[in-house]
């Protein structure tokens, strides 16, 4: 069987409630990617998202938004044990042990960004212009991301050029 063709993801973090600072603080660098409760993304992490791909770690709900660096998914999804949970704030009863409903994978900090890039960044180059995140009422908390916009991302996180 071929290897996998390695991938690469935008995963959004409110910086408030987990930035890329606290990946960096968490044991390991490492934490899992929990609590999401979408449909599309679910079938993401379900099916698509693979250890060994490529994350950029974007701060949204933040002045700027920024992509702040980046990690690589640990392991492939796993049912989110969270939503089993009836204390857990993740908890849905219509999840079971049998059938669960929602899945997440395991994240590690690759790199933090010395300048993070930001979305005006982002807007201004011609290759990240085009990335999904950028779309208007783009909302997805994790979106795909091609091979060209990850190499771009890194060009303007190591110069400052967009």
């Amino acid at each position: 069987m071929a290897a996998q063709k390695k991938r690469y993801w935008l995963f959004k973090s409110e910086a408030d409630v987990f930035s890329i600072d606290d990946l960096a603080k968490a044991k390991g660098q490492r934490t899992t990617w929990e609590g999401v409760r979408n449909y599309q993304v679910r079938n993401m992490l379900r099916d698509e998202i693979r250890a060994g791909d490529g994350i950029l770690f974007y701060h949204s709900r933040t002045d700027p938004m920024v992509i702040a660096g980046t990690a690589e998914v640990v392991c492939d999804g796993y049912p989110d044990h969270f939503a089993l949970d009836s204390k857990h704030k993740y908890y849905d009863e219509k999840s079971t042990v049998d059938e669960p409903r929602w899945y997440m994978v395991d994240i590690k900090l690759v790199q933090k960004f010395v300048s993070p890039v930001t979305r005006e960044q982002l807007k201004q180059d011609s290759v990240t212009a085009q990335m999904a995140v950028m779309k208007k009422g783009s909302r997805l908390s994790i979106t795909p991301v091609t091979a060209a916009e990850w190499k771009a991302v890194h060009r303007i996180a190591e110069t400052g050029d967009s």
